[in-house]
């Protein structure tokens, strides 16, 4: 969080793509999720204020809010993406939640080329379980997508194959898609490293080295840790990635 706070990390990314091989119950899912990440409940703003009562602040910003729906709609733009879904829960919280739904759809109005639609979180988890290749991209408050990004990694092989990138106004961070402690995988030369690697692809990318990007996503696609239904340890899978890039 002090990170994400003092490089204005404001949106995280976390584009959620089915990889060959895999055996999970939906096939060429292929959706992003985008976060606001500096503000809600994750502001972290919480006080007892008397004994056994805890009162906890979710902070919305209307700058924030209209900040993180351009951002989604720049994206889906940029890459092609025809639909853009902003989750929420307005019914329920009618002026922070309803701020930000509001934001969004005055967003959408500008960009009249991207269909634009709306969906209760409630709704959205259960939705992404059964049908998750009606999402295209998916824009969120702070709590909300972590939830979610955490529930569209399980449907494609979980977090360890899903990179992400957290995004503020003068850089990039890149990383894991889904922020888990393998804590039952360290230190036996078990843990899937995909995540890791691929996010190193997309940085690459980033910095238009499109060709060492695309040799590090070849090499990564070729290779399979035991939760993948291969047989590669963690060190077997990083010298396969070594030998493919110096062939």
């Amino acid at each position: 969080m002090k990170l994400r706070d003092e490089l204005d990390l404001f949106a995280n990314v976390v584009h959620v793509k089915s990889l060959s091989g895999l055996n999970v119950r939906h096939k060429n899912v292929d959706m992003v999720v985008i976060r606001e990440q500096t503000e809600g409940e994750y502001s972290a703003l919480e006080h007892e204020s008397v004994t056994g009562v805890v009162e906890c602040l979710k902070i919305t910003t209307r700058e924030k809010c209209r900040r993180i729906a351009k951002f989604a709609f720049d994206y889906a733009t940029k890459h092609g993406r025809k639909k853009v879904t902003a989750v929420h829960k307005a019914n329920i919280m009618k002026l922070g939640d309803g701020l930000f739904l509001k934001q969004c759809e005055e967003v959408a109005a500008m960009y009249p080329t991207v269909e634009f639609n709306n969906m209760i979180i409630d709704n959205c988890t259960m939705q992404m379980v059964s049908n998750p290749h009606q999402f295209d991209v998916l824009v969120l408050p702070n709590l909300y997508g972590n939830i979610v990004d955490n529930l569209a990694v399980g449907l494609v092989g979980g977090a360890g194959v899903v990179a992400g990138a957290s995004y503020s106004t003068r850089c990039v961070v890149f990383e894991p898609g889904a922020r888990h402690t393998f804590s039952e995988a360290a230190g036996k030369n078990v843990a899937n490293p995909t995540a890791m690697l691929l996010a190193s692809a997309n940085m690459l990318h980033h910095l238009n080295l499109q060709h060492y990007g695309d040799m590090i996503q070849n090499a990564v696609d070729r290779v399979r840790t035991k939760d993948m239904g291969g047989f590669a340890t963690t060190t077997a899978f990083a010298n396969a990635v070594i030998a493919s890039l110096k062939h």
